[in-house]
């Protein structure tokens, strides 16, 4: 989700500055809410970026990478990006898999960062884009540039509308705030019950508190309503709800995760609670924030179950400070 989030405003900006061309983008299932609102297709159901998706579920497939359904799949895959006929493909994740699918496309102009994430990608591409931005929303706007043979603006992405999303995320309570506290590892993922300390302190100074349950996050969103004596509301969102709710948010707490990026794209105001990743590449951009890390906390992306000590360092009223202040600041 943070890596698609990350890409959008590239994309954005391409699209707004040549509406004529026809863009596709290749992605797991889990993220069609991001680009197309009612279930529906791109273009016709309130998402402009796109005119194509191409539903690649390479997750599945590496469970299963000798199952014939897995082969025959990956063979879908490969047709329906062939039969663009695509000029360029570009690949901003940085990530060999990526890179695998936008070589399916055989184009003339494969093009990536020089430096990817995994430095294995770049021998997958034709064209190397050495970027000198230093947040990840900077370097993918950087090959956009390279693409386009222009230096582009960084907007807002355009994000979709689902309408009935929208009825439900206005009816309820304002002022918002939104916890979201998962994250996709251990490391990252500050304590409930001091999520639970904040929401019980926000919604003492008349906020309501919503807690986003995302899918396999149930129990750590009722851990955070239970600790909060109630205070928060444990919300199980679909990403047409998440989309609507955080659109409403006058506030939203979160770590390094997709939906931080998501208030960020959306131009919310966000506390950002860091630990292992850097929030100068991964933190919030172009929106009104507060970041939050201990100095002794170092980059480093293995998949640590617990969480990194530099974040046990960051409290609850840390946080609660930090939360207040930014929506003394953004009411004003």
């Amino acid at each position: 989700m943070g890596d698609i989030l990350h890409s959008l405003p590239a994309v954005t900006a391409l699209r707004q500055a040549h509406p004529e061309w026809v863009i596709g983008w290749a992605i797991e299932p889990q993220w069609r809410g991001l680009f197309c609102a009612n279930g529906g297709e791109p273009r016709t159901s309130g998402m402009p970026v796109v005119d194509q998706l191409h539903i690649v579920p390479a997750r599945q497939w590496a469970r299963r990478p000798l199952s014939p359904a897995t082969w025959k799949d990956m063979a879908r895959v490969r047709r329906e990006v062939r039969a663009m006929q695509y000029d360029v493909a570009v690949e901003m994740q940085g990530a060999v898999r990526a890179a695998i699918v936008a070589r399916w496309a055989r184009t003339d102009r494969i093009v990536g960062e020089a430096q990817p994430r995994e430095g294995v990608a770049r021998w997958l591409f034709n064209e190397r884009v050495e970027t000198r931005g230093v947040h990840v929303i900077e370097q993918s706007v950087e090959v956009a540039n390279a693409i386009a043979g222009e230096n582009l603006p960084i907007p807002l992405p355009l994000l979709p509308r689902d309408p009935a999303a929208e009825a439900r995320a206005a009816q309820l309570p304002q002022p918002l705030v939104l916890l979201s506290p998962g994250a996709g590892w251990g490391a990252k993922r500050w304590p409930p019950e001091r999520y639970g300390n904040v929401a019980r302190r926000l919604a003492e100074a008349g906020y309501t508190v919503v807690v986003n349950s995302g899918p396999a996050e149930e129990d750590l969103a009722r851990q955070i309503a239970e600790s909060s004596s109630r205070a928060a509301t444990a919300l199980p969102l679909d990403m047409a709800e998440l989309i609507a709710v955080t659109r409403r948010a006058a506030l939203v707490i979160a770590g390094d995760t997709g939906p931080l990026h998501l208030a960020c794209a959306l131009g919310k105001p966000v506390v950002g609670i860091y630990g292992p990743t850097d929030p100068a590449r991964n933190g919030p951009f172009h929106t009104p924030s507060r970041v939050l890390r201990h100095p002794e906390s170092v980059r480093d992306h293995t998949r640590r179950s617990e969480p990194e000590a530099g974040l046990l360092t960051i409290t609850a009223e840390d946080v609660t400070v930090a939360a207040l202040e930014l929506l003394r600041e953004t009411r004003s």
